[in-house]
């Protein structure tokens, strides 16, 4: 039987890197545009905003922070993986309306997180960028999905994630025709407890040599 070469994956750096990734298939870096703004040209881009979209007022005051302090693109949570049932999970399809319209009246885009299959086709309509949290990695139905929509994608390393395991995700989304995907290094857990994460800065070098996909860094955690 004849071998797809996409399953055949390369080994650099004694990292297995699936084929879509990997510097192999494309030599050039992609460069992400996010509604005119380029993730992974010259420029540096700051993403800000607050982790979870409670209000109008709230949301309106941090855009215009936000812009005012040099950001080029928000970020919101108005679907909120929680830890607790009990607690704030977003305000959901709501938080994203709002996330748009006050956008298109600040002038920024945004990106904001999907959590459920069945979410992808509405948060799609309306953001600019679809986020893929840490807890979600691994979330390959939804992966899938995300890859359909042909959206740029925020893609974050899982808390106790190997860098192997982060670039097969991303392959789950590039397998699907959607190469506008951005890496997100935001801290693994270790055996230090005075912080949440432990931001693993060596995997950002490590990630620009082994993929084309441009890298960013979320050090709130």
């Amino acid at each position: 039987m004849e071998s797809n070469h996409y399953n055949d994956p390369a080994i650099i750096g004694g990292c297995s890197v699936p084929i879509r990734v990997n510097r192999k298939s494309k030599a050039e870096p992609t460069a992400v545009n996010v509604n005119g703004i380029l993730i992974g040209s010259s420029e540096v881009v700051i993403i800000a905003g607050p982790c979870a979209v409670e209000s109008h007022e709230q949301l309106l005051a941090t855009a215009k922070t936000v812009k005012t302090g040099g950001g080029l693109i928000l970020r919101g949570g108005a679907f909120k993986p929680r830890s607790s049932p009990y607690n704030f999970q977003g305000l959901g399809e709501e938080g994203v309306i709002m996330l748009r319209d006050i956008c298109r009246e600040i002038g920024l885009p945004f990106v904001t997180e999907v959590m459920d299959t069945r979410k992808v086709e509405f948060v799609a309509e309306y953001a600019d960028m679809i986020q893929v949290g840490s807890r979600n990695m691994h979330n390959y139905p939804l992966l899938k999905e995300v890859g359909l929509t042909r959206k740029p994608v925020l893609l974050k390393r899982g808390m106790m994630a190997t860098i192997e395991e982060f670039l097969l995700s991303a392959e789950y989304i590039l397998s699907q025709g959607n190469d506008q995907v951005v890496l997100c290094e935001r801290g693994i857990r270790t055996f230090e407890t005075t912080t949440r994460n432990t931001l693993d800065l060596s995997a950002i070098p490590m990630l620009k040599h082994l993929c084309h996909l441009p890298v960013i860094v979320d050090p709130s955690h």
